[in-house]
This record gives structure tokens, C-alpha cells and sequence, in this order.
């Protein structure tokens, strides 16, 4: 298995990406009531801040604050894919290779993150959630993409 790096700084603010394996679907906004249960268990037992999160129908974005003295992102989101996974998928439909390796075969592997190191880049990435409803062609205006949160200081 490979090693990633990844830069762990303990209450510091990162920027997430997390996509579905079928690109191009709308599993995230039609299953949005599933995708809210698995978020709430995985911040309840990964507790963090959320700057701003846009859901996007296959994909999402995340800007986020770790709690003080930790850095538990691998593990909420883990949590959050395999909770939405497990209550969503059709065990029928899983390939072999998958279900060998307990996998639902709904969400891409892994997950990118950057850690933001100033207040500049956690606004930059806040503005990217922001617009990047308007950039997918989903809407005109940020403001009536129902699935943007964005915490205001």
C-alpha cells in the first residue's frame, strides 16, 4: 500500500476535496438527507470547525479548522464516506474487486486536502466553495445554490 504524505497540523485549517468514483452523477444532491446523517456522525465523533462546505452533486468542498492539539480529517472522512456508502448502496451491484476489499465503489479512493496557512488562503478557498456552484453551471448566483455554507467571522 502506498505512503502518503500528508501535512498534519494539529488545529490547523485545511481545504478538502472529496469526489464520487462516478463522476458526472448526482448521488451527493439527490441522497442529500443520507449525506447530512453521515456528516453529523463523523463531526460528532471527529468534531472539527467548518469555515464553509458546498456540495456539489458529485463532488464537495470543505474548508475546516482541526480541534486544538489534533488532526483527525483521514478519520472523519472515512467515517462520513463509509456511512454514506453503507446506507446508500446496492450490494448487488458491487464488482468482486470491490467487495474484497469492503468497498461500495461510490466514493474516489481518497480525498485532497491543503492545509492554508494564512487568512489570505482561507479566504481564497472559502471564495472558491463560494463559486463553484456558478463555475459547474448549476446556477447564476452563489446565493441560490441550496447547498453552500459558509460561516462568516
Amino acid at each position: 500500500m502506498t505512503a502518503y504524505r500528508r501535512l498534519r497540523l494539529p488545529g490547523g485549517t485545511y481545504a478538502f476535496t472529496l469526489c464520487l468514483e462516478a463522476r458526472g452523477s448526482s448521488l451527493l444532491t439527490d441522497r442529500i438527507d443520507l449525506l447530512r446523517l453521515a456528516w453529523r456522525d463523523a463531526f460528532r465523533d471527529f468534531p472539527a470547525t467548518v469555515q464553509a462546505v458546498v456540495i456539489l452533486p458529485d463532488h464537495l468542498h470543505v474548508v475546516l479548522t482541526e480541534a486544538e492539539g489534533s488532526v483527525q480529517f483521514s478519520e472523519r472522512w472515512q467515517r462520513m464516506k463509509g456511512r454514506f456508502s453503507h446506507a446508500i448502496r446496492d450490494r448487488s451491484a458491487v464488482r468482486p474487486s470491490l467487495a474484497r476489499r469492503r468497498e461500495a465503489g461510490i466514493w474516489q479512493r481518497r480525498f485532497w486536502e491543503h492545509a492554508l496557512r494564512s487568512p489570505d488562503a482561507v479566504a481564497e478557498a472559502v471564495a472558491y466553495c463560494r463559486t463553484d456552484p456558478v463555475r459547474h453551471g448549476l446556477v447564476r448566483d452563489p446565493a441560490d445554490w441550496p447547498y453552500l455554507t459558509i460561516r462568516h467571522p
